[in-house]
């Protein structure tokens, strides 16, 4: 049977030729490859490997671009150690670092392995003698390891409990402080909108990770960095209701709905974070110049953080009880439909509660990077805690979520007193949980009834 191929002759019809015609070639190419020319490329593909292996591994490799690092501080009694080398190796690599005038040192490394760190018998002072001249940093899992060396006759400080409180209660205000300019955030977006942000955290680690950017990669000077750096985090907040947040709204989605989409986007920009600022852990400040008040041993970054957080957080409720929009932001939060009902513009309102939590978010990160340095993830380790300060302190009331932090930040760092360091966040859901059962509206909340 003789089968007449006709040419189409619509516009459809040719484009759908077309598109068929090109299908079949790609298929038609793919089929193709011979398995010579498989084993050539799958070698070629090895030898690449083998050489980009190579190269990381070779010490010539810049430094600058490794993502692991091993520090530590030599001290003897108190007093820093200067001039001493430290040795990393592991198999055929090997770097070094002298210690400062701080008794402080940092290897970069370029792979992740268990490195052998040594100290250089040779160029410890005379008169002196490392207990443990060689130890192991184990960077498998993790991509910073400190490495602490002991000397003979070092005496061990010991610290009365009183000390140790008034230590861990300045810390706990510190923290607490930062907490504050974050949780005053979420609380002022659910209070307008009804939205539980879990992507909020991801704004304090674009305030800390910008800052590095600006101030250690780019060498802005502190202020100009931190200030780019808070203004791109409300920048960030705008987009997320422009864009977002504010479409879901003319949708009519449902909180739950939203909530699951916040969570979405939480993970979707902390691992962009991860993939263009790797997971290392970024230096900012260099941890800065060190002062005692009596058992209080802080640092002058510390204080100055302290400083511009209390001076915030008046602004913020300057903002909200002395100017016009903040007086309708309170409106909005206790009741959206009688605040639209005597002409103010809802959505307007919402747009610069937006950008305002943004910003206090992005301080936040600015001074939690330059205090605690910054990493790919910070935002995510400290969302329990801000979630907590906020249900602690009532959800929706900005006043109660800077309560709430000062006392889940006092009670975490106090803890530490009494149990493992590395359970302190636990005290956070522990006072979350207790709070819900016997009092749910919060320290400043209101009861409702809900039904």
């Amino acid at each position: 049977m003789e089968v007449t191929l006709s040419r189409p002759k619509t516009l459809l019809g040719r484009g759908l030729a077309l598109m068929m015609a090109t299908g079949a070639m790609a298929i038609v190419a793919l089929t193709s490859t011979t398995p010579a020319n498989a084993a050539v490329e799958t070698a070629s593909a090895s030898i690449h490997t083998q050489s980009i292996t190579a190269s990381v591994l070779s010490a010539s490799n810049d430094p600058n671009t490794w993502d692991y690092s091993i520090a530590g501080a030599l001290k003897l009694n108190g007093k820093p150690i200067k001039g001493v080398t430290i040795v990393a190796t592991l198999g055929s690599f090997s770097n070094k670092a002298t210690t400062d005038v701080t008794g402080r040192w940092m290897i970069p490394v370029p792979t992740a392995g268990k490195y052998t760190v040594a100290v250089d018998q040779s160029t410890v002072p005379s008169g002196f003698k490392v207990a443990n001249p060689t130890m192991v940093a184990d960077l498998t899992q993790v991509s910073f390891a400190a490495v602490l060396f002991k000397f003979d006759g070092q005496a061990v400080a010991t610290e009365n409990v009183g000390a140790q409180l008034a230590g861990r209660l300045f810390a706990g205000l510190n923290v607490g402080l930062l907490l504050a300019l974050g949780a005053i955030g979420i609380s002022l977006i659910f209070g307008t909108t009804g939205l539980t942000n879990f992507a909020h955290g991801e704004m304090v680690t674009m305030g800390a990770l910008s800052m590095w950017l600006f101030h250690a990669v780019l060498g802005l000077p502190v202020i100009v960095a931190a200030l780019i750096a808070v203004a791109l985090t409300g920048a960030f907040g705008w987009a997320q209701d422009a864009w977002l947040w504010k479409p879901l709204r003319r949708r009519r989605m449902g909180l739950v709905q939203m909530m699951i989409v916040s969570i979405g986007l939480s993970i979707v920009v902390r691992y962009t974070y991860q993939l263009f600022f790797t997971s290392s852990t970024k230096d900012i400040a260099g941890g800065g110049k060190v002062i005692s008040f009596g058992p209080v041993h802080t640092t002058d970054i510390t204080l100055i953080g302290m400083v511009i957080s209390i001076v915030g957080l008046l602004g913020v409720a300057a903002f909200l009880t002395r100017t016009r929009v903040g007086k309708a932001t309170r409106a909005v939060s206790d009741n959206a439909a009688l605040a639209s009902a005597t002409g103010i513009d809802v959505e307007r309102i919402i747009r610069v509660v937006w950008v305002t939590a943004a910003l206090l978010t992005g301080l936040a990160g600015v001074l939690y990077g330059l205090e605690f340095q910054a990493n790919w993830a910070i935002g995510n380790d400290i969302q329990l805690m801000l979630f907590a300060a906020v249900t602690l302190g009532g959800l929706g009331t900005a006043f109660g979520a800077g309560v709430g932090a000062l006392i889940i930040g006092m009670a975490t760092e106090v803890s530490t007193v009494f149990i493992p360091n590395e359970m302190r966040y636990a005290v956070s859901l522990i006072i979350l949980i207790i709070i819900l059962i016997f009092r749910p509206q919060g320290v400043l909340g209101k009861k409702q009834r809900l039904g």
